[in-house]
């Protein structure tokens, strides 16, 4: 017989050969079909040489094998065309069919009282809990009834053995349904929880792509825009001195084409991700330094770099966060404030270092106005900055009394040295 044919569940119940979902119930839900149909197969075949032997006495010779051969075609019908699994109305007459075969059997040999156990699976899996139970029930009536009608007499062996067997049934397929429930709960959970790591996974890979952009649109704002307004001044002031003064038109063009270099040096680091060239192989004090004299001779404004405190080594991004506010605060001085000069103070303390920019320049209202005209992207980038790395970040300005700008980092000098030397990251 075609052990793939086996009838599905109803709705409510798990397959009896379905598809399995788990590797648990894989084997299992292969090997059920091919005993059940072993089994009935095995017991009609044992009724019929009984009777042919003439070892059964209660059996009639002929009709245990005509009824036999009936119930195997109407079993084999079920199995073979695999209707009962596509309807549940076939399942119930399928069933049926063979219930009626089975008791035409019963009443033709008591052996027919075996065939009972393989109708309890076949109704546990075919109807719905319900109907299964109520099938079994009158299964083991008929069980009863029928041995009992052969044996002329009622015993307590008539009763425990179509009882014990359907119950031994009931409990097994129970508790099958049960273990494929819980196993499909099982698979729905481990889907969801697939479905919500990759979810995850996207959300962090986006907010990881938005950290990138915003680093490098502070990074650009502060490098090469800054630059790039620089050179647009600086050869307008050019365009402005010629023809009647070509000797300060070409000191303007010197001047932007040296800006230019140290642009094409900052888009250089960005494909190469290194510090800021003004950091390599240099401290911050001579990187501050350096944009303070670049400043004064660029802008013409007279920008003083002042140091408190004894100069430690600080973490790669603290001096960059420094520089790179450093730089922009005296780019939107330059480019707004009309400022005679500004000052620069780092200060060292025990247990923070500060960055102090003032200058004496037309000044702003900050809780009103933006100093500059990039939509205010420069100050928030600051703020961003220092934020990043547990700092704060402060603007003082009124108008016509300058402005100041004071970012604070919380750093300790000693447990960094303590880092260094036992091999720590320095999170650059």
């Amino acid at each position: 017989m075609n052990t793939s044919a086996t009838p599905p569940p109803a709705p409510a119940a798990a397959p009896l050969a379905g598809r399995p979902t788990g590797r648990a119930l894989r084997s299992p839900a292969r090997l059920l079909p091919v005993l059940l149909h072993s089994l009935v197969v095995v017991l009609l075949t044992v009724a019929a040489v009984r009777a042919l032997s003439e070892r059964d006495p209660a059996a009639h010779p002929v009709a245990v094998p005509v009824s036999a051969a009936v119930f195997a075609l109407v079993y084999s019908a079920g199995v073979v065309t695999g209707r009962p699994r596509r309807s549940r109305a076939a399942a119930g007459r399928w069933l049926l069919a063979v219930g009626l075969a089975w008791l035409l059997l019963l009443g033709s040999t008591p052996d027919g009282v075996w065939l009972a156990f393989p109708l309890f699976f076949l109704q546990m899996h075919l109807l719905p809990p319900r109907w299964g139970l109520a099938g079994v029930a009158v299964t083991t009536a008929a069980a009863i009834a029928g041995y009992s009608w052969h044996a002329h007499r009622f015993t307590p062996a008539a009763l425990i053995g179509p009882t014990l067997g359907a119950a031994v049934a009931v409990t097994v397929v129970l508790g099958y349904q049960a273990l494929y429930r819980e196993n499909e709960q099982r698979r729905r959970l481990i889907e969801q929880l697939e479905a919500t790591r990759s979810d995850l996974a996207a959300a962090e890979h986006a907010r990881g792509v938005l950290a990138e952009r915003e680093r490098l649109a502070r990074e650009i704002h502060d490098t090469l825009a800054q630059g790039l307004s620089s050179i647009q001044l600086l050869l307008s002031a050019a365009a402005r001195s010629l023809p009647e003064r070509p000797g300060t038109a070409a000191g303007y063009v010197d001047q932007a084409r040296s800006t230019a270099q140290d642009n094409l040096a900052e888009a250089r680091r960005f494909v190469r991700a290194l510090v800021p060239p003004g950091l390599a192989g240099g401290t911050l004090p001579a990187a501050l330094q350096r944009l303070c004299t670049t400043t004064t001779q660029r802008s013409g404004l007279p920008t003083r770099l002042h140091i408190d405190g004894s100069p430690v080594p600080l973490p790669t991004p603290h001096e960059v966060a420094l520089l790179r506010i450093a730089q922009s605060a005296l780019a939107n001085t330059v480019r707004h404030a009309r400022a005679g000069r500004a000052d620069l103070t780092v200060t060292y303390m025990p247990d923070r270092v500060a960055l102090d920019i003032v200058d004496d320049g037309v000044g702003f209202d900050p809780t009103t106005a933006i100093p500059h005209g990039d939509g205010g992207f420069g100050l928030t980038a600051m703020r961003t900055r220092a934020a990043e790395l547990g700092g704060s970040l402060t603007v003082e300005s009124a108008p016509g009394q300058g402005a100041a700008l004071a970012v604070s980092f919380p750093f300790s000098a000693d447990q960094y040295a303590a880092d260094t030397r036992n091999g720590a990251p320095d999170h650059g």
